[in-house]
Formats: structure tokens, C-alpha cells, sequence
């Protein structure tokens, strides 16, 4: 059971190369599982008991399931992860042509990826084309994956470069920037990728407006280790949280709360956007219900305080090969549980409250469960918790899988955790 929904993971990340293609795989999914698309501007018809989700940017979506009572008189249980990666973006007009043999692409990076990961690996493109449609303020938009490796950010040979592995700092702008072709006499260079783009939809290039593209890593994520204990992939960080709670919310039943799966984007750089944990997004969608349920602003108000969120995010595993980076004393590990984050500098919302009740669950789930903390010389990172606490006042956990080689283009977790949390979230959800 544990293998097989580590293979079903890793299919699910090699089909969601980007934040728009994994919202869109969560809503075949849901569709399939009985769940109703809601627009958000439509007005609205929910009922206890149905099942529904909505997006926002082609980037985030939330799922809920309606509970038997109303959100004033059993709250909202909510898990929050996010959809978006480390990874390169293409900026406009990327076309580059040094030697006027060579074409590659102009990037920048997006997020905090480990950069030296992403050399001599086979990669692709992916995200969305707006196309032009028949109201300008609405275009068409068409998701793009070119399911072939065509580009390669190429080392400079050790012979050019003796101190490589003393250590070199990587130029963004310079260094990293991927080969896509070379160049001859009949190769129509100008406008390149659009024409691209054109052909691999089969429209018009005129049409194609504008696009957010990124690059990803080709290769496929695989099951290693000798006793077949851990999963080797790109975006671990964060669609394995995100696959773990739609998988809980299908296999939950309905209960007297709305249980809400929320899965923001733009994480990875902050989260200030319309679709982020930084946005009015999870706020709106709660009192939304509240109201389409005939309640009112007290009932909602009412709702926030007999909530819970579950901020579910990747946490440091100890490294094997640099144990002195983590805490002396608190030092979880691959396939030792779900790991609770605290931060005394609340770049974590996890407090003795909210810990307390995801032991708890951890405990009825029969599943093992550990902590993290920073080194206190160590400044460490957050997530959306802390930020999508300032927007509702509801009690909140921070936790994650254990992850080693986090950002990297190809990041380490366990199978057996990946088992361990959904089960927290099916109690979590079932409560």
C-alpha cells in the first residue's frame, strides 16, 4: 500500500511540471470523485453535504466538502500546502545566439533553486499560452508541455575551470541559461519559441499573445534505496503535501465541519499574489460559504474560531553527511513520521495548542510523529502558515515530510512518510 501511493505520487508530479498543470490534474481528479466547479463570479449554490472546488489564476485551487452542520456550529478543518517550485522562468523575447551557431534561452530564476542541480540534466518546457480570443479582456489559455527533453544547461569543462570543486559562485544571468539548438542556414531563429509554441498547439503564431513558461527536469522520479525506501524526484517540495491532501480529502467521509483543501501558489517567492497565502483567497472562500449557507458575518466570525488549519509544507530531515546543521537535540529523520515546525521567531505558526492536537491525531492515526527546530545560530525559512495567519485568526500547525536536498532539481523523501501523513490527514479530516 505505502509503494503503491508512492508510485501514484510520483506519477502525479511527473504530470504537473508546473503549478498550472497540477491544478488542472486536482480537477480531473476531483471531477471523477463527484466534485462540482464553482466560478467565482457566479453566484453560488451549495449544500451540506456536496462537494466542491475552485480556482484562481489556473495556479491555486480549494476543494471543499460541505459538513452537516453549518460552519458557525462545527468550524472549518483545512489543509494548506502550495502548487509552485524552484525552478527557471522564460523571460520575453528569450532568444539568444552566441557564436551565431548556438540558440539559447533567456531565463531567470524563480524561487531559490540550488543551482548547480540543474547542469547537465535533460529539460523540458511547461506552463501556459494565452492565446487570442474573441473578448480582449479574456483570452484563451492553453497549457503547454513539450514532453521531450530539448534543452541542457551544459558545465564548463573542469580543464577551463580548476577550481570547480573548491567551489564556484554561479551568475543566474550568465551561467545557467539552457542550449536549445544550433543553428544553420535555414534556420528561422527570430520569434523561435513562439513558433514553437504555435506548432506544438497546432494555432497560428500571430495568436499567441504572451505565455508563462518554465523549465523542469525531464526524467521521471523513481522509487531507490535497497529496501526500496525512498522517492527520488523534482517538486517534492511542495506537491507531495499537496497529493497527500487531496488523497485524504477523496478518502475522508463527511462530517459535521466543511473540510477545505486550500493549495496556494507562489510560495516560493513570497506568496503576495492574487493566488498566494498572501491574498484574500482562503478569507473570501470561507465566508463565502458561510453566507451562501444563510449565515452572516457573526456566524462566520462564529466559524473562524472552531477552525483549524493544518499548514503542511516539507521540513529538513537530518543529513547524513552534515548532521552539525541541525539542532543538537531535535533531529528528525526520513521515515520517522510527520515532523511538527516550531520557531520561536513564529516564522512557523506551530504553538504547544496547535502541536498538542496534531500529536493527537498522529497518535489516533497510528502513524509516528517528530519535531524540528532551527539551530539558534541558524536563520531557517517559513511557509504559507505564518502568512495566511494574518489573514484569519484561526489555530494553526506547521508540519511536513522530511526532505533531504531541499530546492534541489531532484529533492529525497520517504515512502513510508508519504503513507504516514495522509493517514494524519484521513483523521484529520474524519474528526
Amino acid at each position: 500500500m505505502e509503494k503503491e501511493l508512492a508510485r501514484e505520487l510520483i506519477d502525479f508530479l511527473y504530470d504537473s511540471p508546473t503549478a498550472f498543470h497540477a491544478v488542472s490534474n486536482i480537477k480531473n481528479i476531483l471531477k471523477k470523485e463527484g466534485f462540482n466547479e464553482l466560478d467565482a463570479g457566479d453566484k453560488w449554490d451549495i449544500k451540506n453535504g456536496g462537494k466542491y472546488y475552485v480556482t484562481t489564476n489556473d495556479s491555486a485551487i480549494a476543494a471543499f466538502v460541505v459538513g452537516k452542520k453549518d460552519p458557525q456550529e462545527a468550524g472549518f478543518k483545512i489543509i494548506g500546502a502550495h502548487t509552485d517550485s524552484p525552478t527557471f522562468k522564460i523571460k520575453p523575447m528569450p532568444e539568444m545566439t552566441p557564436e551565431g551557431k548556438y540558440l539559447k534561452l533567456n531565463t531567470e530564476v524563480y524561487g531559490g533553486p540550488i543551482l548547480n542541480t540543474w547542469f547537465d540534466r535533460p529539460l523540458s518546457l511547461a506552463g501556459r499560452v494565452m492565446l487570442r480570443g474573441k473578448n480582449p479582456l479574456r483570452p484563451e489559455t492553453r497549457l503547454l508541455n513539450i514532453k521531450k527533453p530539448i534543452m541542457i544547461i551544459p558545465n564548463l569543462a573542469i580543464h577551463m575551470n580548476r577550481d570547480i570543486n573548491n567551489g564556484v559562485k554561479i551568475n543566474p544571468q550568465t551561467d545557467t541559461l539552457p542550449l536549445l539548438s544550433m543553428i544553420n542556414e535555414k534556420f528561422e531563429k527570430d520569434n523561435f519559441l513562439v513558433k514553437v509554441i504555435a506548432k506544438e498547439l497546432n494555432v497560428n503564431e500571430k495568436d499567441v499573445l504572451d505565455f508563462d513558461l518554465y523549465l523542469y527536469e525531464f526524467e521521471k522520479g523513481s522509487i531507490i534505496g535497497l529496501n526500496d525506501e525512498f522517492i527520488s524526484s523534482s517538486r517534492i517540495d511542495d506537491l507531495e503535501l499537496v497529493h497527500a491532501g487531496f488523497k485524504a480529502l477523496l478518502n475522508s467521509k463527511t462530517v459535521d465541519a466543511t473540510n477545505v483543501l486550500v493549495c496556494f501558489d507562489n510560495e516560493e517567492v513570497g506568496s503576495s499574489t492574487k493566488q498566494g497565502a498572501n491574498s484574500e483567497f482562503l478569507a473570501a472562500l470561507l465566508e463565502r460559504i458561510v453566507i451562501v449557507l444563510g449565515g452572516n458575518k457573526e456566524d462566520y466570525l462564529r466559524s473562524l474560531k472552531k477552525s483549524f488549519i493544518i499548514s503542511s509544507d516539507v521540513a529538513h530531515a537530518v543529513h547524513p553527511n552534515y548532521g552539525s546543521k541541525q539542532d543538537p537535540v531535535v533531529r528528525p529523520v526520513v521515515n520517522g513520521g510527520p515532523v511538527i515546525k516550531i520557531a520561536a521567531s513564529q516564522s512557523y505558526t506551530s504553538d504547544a495548542d496547535s502541536s498538542a492536537v496534531y500529536e493527537e491525531i498522529c497518535r489516533m492515526a497510528k502513524v509516528p510523529v517528530q519535531k524540528f527546530v532551527n539551530r539558534s545560530d541558524m536563520r531557517g525559512g517559513s511557509t504559507i502558515g505564518p502568512i495566511s495567519s494574518t489573514h484569519l485568526p484561526i489555530r494553526s500547525v506547521d508540519m511536513g515530510t522530511a526532505l533531504l536536498a531541499m530546492h534541489s532539481i531532484r529533492e529525497l523523501c520517504g515512502v513510508k512518510d508519504h503513507y504516514y501523513t495522509m493517514k494524519s490527514f484521513e483523521v484529520f479530516y474524519n474528526l
